[in-house]
C-alpha cells in the first residue's frame, strides 16, 4: 500500500514534531485549530498527555481526546484513505502481563479512559462508513526535547533534570516497578514504518517489548551524572492508586512482524537526556 503524503494532526507536539522530522513520508502539518485534512490518509497525534486535568478542567479530556476527534473523523467520512491514530499503554489499565492487543482493557483516570474511547468511537464509526483504520498503542516514550516534562507528563525527563540539579527525589515504591521505555526517535520511525507496511483495521502495541525495572534506570542516570542527588522512596498517594498501574510492558509480535526493530539502546538514550 502506497502512501506518499499524510496529513498530520498535533504536529507541533513532542512525538508528532519528531514524527514530521524522521519520517520519509511527505508530512503536511495541520494548523493547531483546523479540522480539515490535507490528504486522504491521517496520523492522529492529538492529545491530552496525563490523568491529572481531574482537578483543574473537568472537561479537558473529553473536549481535546474526544470532541476533536469527532470534528476531524466528520471531515474523513468521504476519504479512501487510512486513519492512523496514536494512543496509549495506558488504555489497558490492570491486565496480565505482557499485554497484548487483544486483551480487554480496563482504563483508569479521565485521560486514559477518554483514548480508549476514542479508539472505540474510530473503530465503530469507520465500520459504520467502511473506513479503514490502525491503532498504535505507544509505550512510555523518553527523548530529549519535550518541554513539558513534569512530575505528570515524562516523568523521567523531569526526574533526571532534578539529578542534574542535585535535588532530592522521590520514587513510588523505591522504583521497584516495570516500565516498557522506548526513544522517541524509534517510536517515530515505528509509527511510519506502520503506516506503511502494518495491516488496515487493526491495533497494534509499539514498544521494545522488554520490562525495564524504573529503579535501574534512576541509578543509571546517577552514575552518568555523577549526582550527589538523595533518593527516597515514598507511598504512591491514593489518587496515583486510582488512575495508575504498578507495573507495564508489552507484547510487540505485531510490530516486529513489520520488520521493526528498535535502533537506539536505552543507555544510550539516557546518556542522551542526561547530557542535554
Amino acid at each position: 500500500m502506497s502512501i506518499n503524503r499524510i496529513s498530520v494532526f498535533g504536529a507541533t507536539g513532542f512525538i508528532g514534531s519528531r514524527f514530521c522530522a524522521l519520517s520519509d513520508l511527505n508530512c503536511v502539518k495541520i494548523k493547531r485549530k483546523d479540522r480539515l485534512p490535507k490528504t486522504k490518509d491521517i496520523v492522529y497525534f492529538i492529545s491530552t498527555t496525563h490523568n491529572y486535568h481531574v482537578f483543574d478542567d473537568l472537561k479537558k479530556d473529553v473536549n481535546v481526546n474526544l470532541l476533536v476527534l469527532m470534528e476531524v473523523l466528520e471531515n474523513f467520512k468521504h476519504s479512501d484513505g487510512i486513519f492512523n491514530f496514536i494512543s496509549s499503554w495506558f488504555v489497558y489499565g490492570d491486565v496480565e502481563l505482557p499485554a497484548t492487543e487483544e486483551m480487554c482493557c480496563r482504563p483508569k483516570g479521565f485521560y486514559s479512559i477518554t483514548k480508549f474511547a476514542a479508539e472505540e468511537m474510530i473503530i465503530s464509526f469507520c465500520k459504520t462508513f467502511g473506513l479503514k483504520y490502525r491503532i498504535l498503542r505507544l509505550c512510555n516514550v523518553y527523548g530529549r526535547g519535550d518541554p513539558g516534562a513534569s512530575k505528570q507528563k515524562n516523568a523521567l525527563q523531569y526526574l533526571i533534570n532534578q539529578l542534574r540539579a542535585e535535588k532530592p527525589i522521590s520514587l513510588y515504591y523505591n522504583g521497584e516497578f516495570y516500565r516498557d521505555y522506548m526513544h522517541v526517535d524509534d517510536i517515530s520511525r515505528a509509527i511510519s514504518l506502520c503506516i506503511k507496511k502494518a495491516p488496515i483495521n487493526c491495533i497494534i502495541n509499539i514498544g521494545t517489548g522488554e520490562k525495564v525495572l524504573f529503579r535501574s534506570i534512576i541509578e543509571m542516570a546517577c552514575t552518568l551524572l555523577e549526582s550527589g542527588s538523595i533518593i527516597q522512596s515514598i507511598k504512591p498517594p491514593d489518587f496515583h492508586k486510582i488512575i495508575q498501574v504498578k507495573d507495564f510492558y508489552m507484547n510487540i509480535d505485531k510490530l516486529k512482524s513489520t520488520g521493526f526493530r528498535p535502533e537506539i539502546k536505552l543507555k544510550e538514550g539516557i546518556k542522551e537526556l542526561c547530557q542535554s
